[in-house]
């Protein structure tokens, strides 16, 4: 997989020795020119906008997501938790599958919860009835699975052929949609406008029997709006006619969109050698820090790499093999004490990183390109490590 993302932007001029190291840092100015963008098309289109959590939760930004979005959207209890303590706006709560004992606050605390089958629901419905009665008021949704793959890694895509995610469309019927008040579907992973188009053929014939009855669809994530080349004016066209031909509410959720070339992740050379081609042990590891990486798999770009020489195999301090970031070449000299940052690491690397192995975890900081102020937002200790642990 080929990333699409990796514009340096004011990282161009960002000096790396200013923050410690591994660290992520975030540029605060370009995360408000994603936002605004976001805002212009939900604006532009009459449409409503969550900023998805699962793929950026740094929570400290969330008054400045605040000032642009109409909330965001969370994956379950925690992620539910968290929006209702730091975020403004809606709140929108999907899982693949819920526990009894969970769904009670989840209801409290949320405005929609959608649901990954209609089964699910069914066994639910008692609970969802007190819930009514106790925590207020808050739609039910159903996720459908479109089965229309559109994605370029198939452990990505939900609708491969045995997903779990989304109940499959094409067993819908009357009884399933009792009671169900949204339609949800997610079915890109950064992608642009055409696999949307796809998707949504064939959603809207399966679900036009009820426009009638819903009162929103949530087109889900993965859309790559804030990407340079997206069709963004096609995009608000399209937005609109779905508006104007269900006559519900239209949602999308973006994850990375919102932190689109917002974050990189800087690091350093520790040692250096030679196994039949120049090597290199780095304070960044994929498997802890860019899981991504050894998932996808795809090869981060770095910031300013230069095309001259022989590259430099990259790879993190862990004891796994695999624990390969990728062959580079570095724009300054690959010798010990070198630093180096790597594009584009705002959304998912921070919210995937764990500390195998006892590998630190990178500090955050917030950096604002247009006024140059620069703050550690955290910095993680050896606590951290030990406590998550018995």
């Amino acid at each position: 997989m080929e990333t699409r993302a990796g514009d340096p932007g004011a990282f161009a001029q960002f000096d790396l020795s200013r923050v410690d190291s591994p660290a992520f840092v975030i540029d605060a100015a370009k995360l408000r020119a994603n936002l605004q963008m976001l805002a212009d098309i939900r604006d532009a289109a009459d449409i409503k906008v969550l900023a998805a959590l699962k793929a950026f939760s740094m929570w400290s930004v969330a008054p400045i997501i605040g000032e642009y979005l109409d909330g965001v959207c969370t994956s379950g209890l925690w992620e539910a938790r968290l929006a209702s303590e730091f975020y403004d706006g809606e709140i929108a709560t999907y899982s693949a599958a819920y526990k009894p004992e969970d769904l009670e606050e989840i209801c409290r605390l949320s405005d929609h919860v959608i649901f990954n089958s209609p089964a699910q629901i069914g066994r639910a419905r008692l609970i969802l009835e007190a819930a009514r009665l106790s925590a207020g008021d808050f739609d039910i949704g159903l996720r459908l699975n479109p089965q229309v793959p559109t994605g370029e890694v198939p452990r990505y895509d939900p609708s491969s052929p045995g997903s779990r995610l989304g109940f499959p469309i094409d067993q819908l019927t009357e009884e399933h949609m009792e009671g169900v008040e949204g339609i949800h579907f997610h079915n890109l992973c950064e992608q642009d406008l055409e696999p949307l188009k796809a998707t949504w053929d064939r959603v809207f014939d399966a679900i036009e029997p009820w426009f009638g009855q819903l009162k929103w669809i949530n087109m889900g994530g993965g859309h790559h709006i804030t990407r340079a080349d997206y069709q963004r004016e096609e995009l608000i066209e399209f937005l609109r006619d779905a508006r104007e031909d269900t006559g519900a509410e239209i949602y999308l959720e973006p994850g990375e969109a919102v932190a689109l070339d917002a974050g990189i992740l800087v690091g350093t050379v520790l040692d250096t050698g030679w196994n039949g081609m120049p090597v290199a042990v780095t304070d960044v590891s994929a498997t802890c820090h860019m899981p991504d990486v050894i998932e996808a798999p795809y090869r981060p770009a770095m910031l300013g790499e230069g095309g001259e020489g022989e590259a430099i195999r990259l790879g993190g301090p862990s004891c796994l093999a695999g624990d390969v970031i990728g062959d580079y070449n570095l724009p300054v000299a690959a010798e010990p004490g070198a630093r180096f940052a790597f594009l584009d690491q705002a959304h998912y690397s921070m919210v995937k990183t764990t500390t195998f192995n006892g590998v630190p975890l990178p500090s955050i900081w917030l950096w604002d390109s247009e006024t140059d102020a620069l703050e550690q937002v955290k910095r993680f200790e050896y606590e951290d490590f030990r406590d998550r642990l018995s």
